[in-house]
C-alpha cells in the first residue's frame, strides 16, 4: 500500500471540517467515513457505537459529542429515502479513530491528528483565557492576517482580479452596507490607520469568522468568476451578521473602538524594551 503523509491526511481532515452559524467546529460521520476507508456504513457505524460507549465511561455528555441528523438521499427518481447520520464534534472524532480498525494506515495518522489538534484546543483555551484583553486582540488580529492571506489565495483561483471589491463585499455583507472605508471613516480613524487595528476582541473574532467561512464556501462550492465569489463573500458577511442578531449579539458597527489601536500599542512595547535596554546599560 502506498504510504499516506501525514499532510495530506490533515489536509483531509481539515477539508471535512464544518462550522455552524456560531462558529462551533463538527465533522459528518458519512464524510468521517470516507475519509477513514469505510466502504460499509454498518461497519463504521459499529465503530461509532463503540466510540459512543468510550464516550459515556468518560462521563462525556454523548448528545453534546455525537448529534444524530437525518439526511435524505435521492434513491431512484423522484424517490428519496432518509439515512442516519452525525454532527461530531472533535472529541467524538478523536474517539472514533481510537475505535477504528488500526490496520489501516489512515486511521493511524488520523489517531495522530485528532490526538494532537484535541490537545492544542485544550492548551489554546487555557493560554487564551489567561491573556489581557489588548494581548487577546493581538492573537486574533494575527489569526486574521493568516486567515485573508489563505482567503485571497482562494479567491485568486476563484478568478477574482479586484481584491478590494471581494474584501468590501464581506464587509457590506457583515456591516450592513458599509465598506472598509465607510468602516473607517466611522471610526474617525487618521491617514493610513488599519481599521482591524482598532478594533476589539469580539469585532475581530465576527470578522475572522466571516474569513474562514467565506474560504471554505468558495473551496466547498467551487465557485468560479469574480462576481460569484464577490456574491458568496456578501452572502456570507450576511449570514454572520444574522447570527449576531439571532442570539441577541451587539452588531459590529456598534462595538466600541479601542482607546488605543494595536500599531500605537506595538510601538510603546518597542519604546519600553528600548527604555529597559538602556537602563540596563
Amino acid at each position: 500500500m502506498e504510504e499516506i503523509s501525514n499532510e495530506v491526511v490533515n489536509n483531509v481532515f481539515e477539508s471535512i471540517k464544518h462550522f455552524d452559524d456560531y462558529g462551533n467546529e463538527y465533522w459528518y460521520a458519512r464524510e468521517l467515513q470516507k475519509a477513514l476507508e469505510y466502504k460499509e456504513w454498518r461497519n463504521f457505524k459499529a465503530v461509532i457505537d463503540n466510540a459512543i460507549i468510550s464516550c459515556k465511561n468518560s462521563k462525556f455528555d454523548v448528545l453534546e459529542h455525537f448529534v444524530e441528523v437525518n439526511k435524505m438521499i435521492e434513491i431512484g427518481k423522484q424517490a428519496k429515502r432518509k439515512i442516519l447520520e452525525y454532527k461530531l464534534s472533535r472529541y467524538a472524532c478523536y474517539l472514533i479513530v481510537q475505535n477504528a480498525d488500526p490496520n489501516k494506515d489512515v486511521v493511524a495518522l488520523g489517531q495522530t491528528y485528532f490526538a494532537i489538534q484535541t490537545r492544542k484546543q485544550e492548551i489554546l483555551e487555557q493560554e487564551y483565557d489567561s491573556l489581557t484583553d489588548d494581548e487577546k486582540r493581538f492573537f486574533q488580529r494575527n489569526l486574521i492576517k493568516q486567515g485573508n492571506s489563505n482567503l485571497q489565495r482562494v479567491a485568486l483561483n476563484a478568478g477574482v482580479k479586484n481584491m478590494a471589491e471581494f474584501h468590501n463585499a464581506g464587509y457590506k455583507g457583515l456591516y450592513n452596507g458599509e465598506t472598509a472605508d465607510d468602516i473607517f471613516k466611522r471610526k474617525h480613524l487618521r491617514y493610513r490607520e488599519d481599521i482591524l487595528d482598532n478594533m476589539n476582541e469580539d469585532e475581530l473574532v465576527a470578522n475572522l469568522f466571516r474569513i474562514n467561512q467565506t474560504k471554505q464556501k468558495l473551496i466547498k462550492d467551487n465557485v468560479q468568476g469574480e462576481n460569484n465569489a464577490k456574491n458568496v463573500h456578501f452572502e456570507v458577511g450576511k449570514k454572520v451578521r444574522k447570527a449576531i442578531m439571532d442570539i441577541g449579539g451587539i452588531l459590529p458597527e456598534d462595538m466600541p473602538t479601542p482607546e488605543k489601536s494595536l500599531k500605537k500599542i506595538e510601538k510603546e512595547q518597542l519604546g519600553n524594551e528600548k527604555l529597559k535596554r538602556l537602563n540596563a546599560m
